[in-house]
């Protein structure tokens, strides 16, 4: 299965730091979410954005920005999308399904250091948006849905450093973003074969803490941890013990990793991690990934 991560057309000719795309893109919320996997620093995306966005938010819309002329980097954005994907449910119906707001603001520390804060807002209406738990007695799948509006706040940062701004020899990059979820609607649910509805109200939260220190030209290590909370659930008269899934869960995981980049064009990564996000049981998982680039490509983001 083959798809397209991106394709779309973007504006030359508005005004002065206004720019208009249209098409299919990554949004631009967050810190994480508009690279490309090849960008990151670990082989994986954190927890957080594979439970709110399912690996990450992509959706076919259109986009505004915005750059203000000032000393300090000030960005404002706005996109619509048909919310086909999650945290959105596939439509039946033409228009937006999934709206979000994002702004930016980063500045110098000397010659030395640079920073960027941002602050970002994702809300959907997914309706019969399906999950499956396991199985009844006789062996048939459970199937859940949930019709409401979810909303996600993204708070990120992001700090460089490097000696006399030259991040050639050596450069320390920190990271982080905190993600808090509310979904409100209702739950449609099989129990006993039965399909029962109840209204349901959903708060989670979670989030990653990075660091990256280029030690030697083309060699670096790094570490991360990143976590997820399960929050609170008001469900009615339903309760965990009718849905297991929707129990109080909290997994977390810690990963170091170390590279070694002969161009710029590739990369020879080893990541060790040891996750506790499946059913709280340590999973110790060793990665090796070779990375390629191949053609013109844009720059690189901050």
């Amino acid at each position: 299965v083959v798809e397209v991560e991106e394709v779309n057309v973007e504006t030359l000719a508005l005004p002065t730091g206004l720019k208009l795309k249209a098409g299919r893109f990554l949004s631009g919320v967050g810190y994480l979410n508009q690279q490309h996997p090849h960008e990151w620093d670990f082989s994986d995306a954190p927890l957080a954005y594979k439970a709110f966005f399912g690996y990450r938010l992509q959706n076919d819309g259109v986009q505004l920005r915005w750059v203000a002329p000032t000393r300090m980097f000030l960005e404002f954005g706005a996109e619509a999308a048909n919310g086909g994907k999650f945290p959105g449910a596939e439509r039946k119906a033409n228009g937006a399904g999934l709206w979000t707001a994002f702004a930016h603001l980063g500045g110098d520390i000397g010659d030395w250091s640079a920073w960027r804060v941002g602050l970002s807002h994702v809300r959907a209406q997914p309706r019969e948006r399906g999950f499956e738990e396991g199985a009844d007695a006789a062996g048939n799948p459970l199937l859940h849905t949930f019709s409401g509006r979810s909303q996600t706040w993204i708070a990120d940062f992001v700090y460089k450093w490097a000696p006399n701004g030259n991040a050639t020899e050596r450069y320390l990059k920190v990271q982080g973003e905190y993600l808090w979820r509310r979904e409100t609607g209702e739950l449609a649910y099989d129990v006993g074969g039965a399909g029962v509805a109840s209204d349901a109200r959903f708060r989670q939260s979670g989030g990653y803490l990075q660091a990256v220190y280029q030690f030697m030209p083309h060699w670096r290590v790094g570490v991360r941890g990143d976590w997820l909370r399960s929050g609170t659930a008001d469900l009615g008269t339903l309760s965990s013990a009718d849905l297991p899934i929707l129990g109080a869960y909290n997994p977390s995981r810690q990963t170091a990793m170390v590279d070694w980049s002969p161009s710029e064009f590739s990369r020879l990564r080893l990541q060790l991690a040891r996750d506790k996000s499946r059913n709280g049981e340590a999973d110790n998982q060793v990665w090796l990934q070779y990375v390629m680039s191949l053609g013109a490509h844009g720059a690189h983001k901050f």
